[in-house]
């Protein structure tokens, strides 16, 4: 089976996102939220509909079929993840890691992904808190040098 182009999964992504948070979803919430005019948004939410991700019919809601939901929600837990590592542990700004994640969600290799978190899990379970070595790290991101503390192991 073919994968679904980046488009695709961001129209996806974007209605599994509406349909959590609002229960439905309306061709104008998807055209404000992806900032795309409604006409389009019809255009390209026929096409779904003829591939079978989603359920539509003009003036009525928009639905992901089992099909839509599957990739929609692979998708949503890929951007979470990647999110969660740049502001956690690169400690990247919110704005930046949404639009970081969003990029790179379409391309990253499930093993990278799997690694990340994996790591992410290894770091919040960590059984003192989180590690020390993290704080430096953060430290080092702000100042461009190694805490005292560190300066002294080196």
């Amino acid at each position: 089976m073919k994968e679904p182009s980046k488009r695709i999964e961001e129209y996806l992504e974007a209605i599994y996102i509406l349909q959590t948070n609002k229960g439905y979803v309306r061709v104008k919430d998807l055209s404000n939220y992806l900032n795309i005019k409604p006409s389009s948004v019809v255009d390209y939410l026929n096409r779904l509909s003829k591939e079978n991700y989603i359920e539509y019919e003009k003036y009525s809601f928009i639905k992901l079929t089992d099909k839509g939901m599957k990739i929609a929600k692979n998708l949503y837990e890929r951007h979470n993840a990647l999110k969660e590592f740049l502001t956690m542990i690169l400690d990247i700004d919110d704005e930046i890691a949404e639009k970081d994640a969003c990029y790179i969600e379409h391309g990253i290799h499930e093993e990278t992904l799997e690694r990340i978190r994996l790591f992410i899990e290894f770091v919040k379970k960590s059984p003192k808190g989180v590690p020390e070595w993290i704080k430096h790290l953060k430290y080092y991101y702000k100042n461009r040098m190694y805490p005292e503390e560190c300066e002294e192991k080196r």
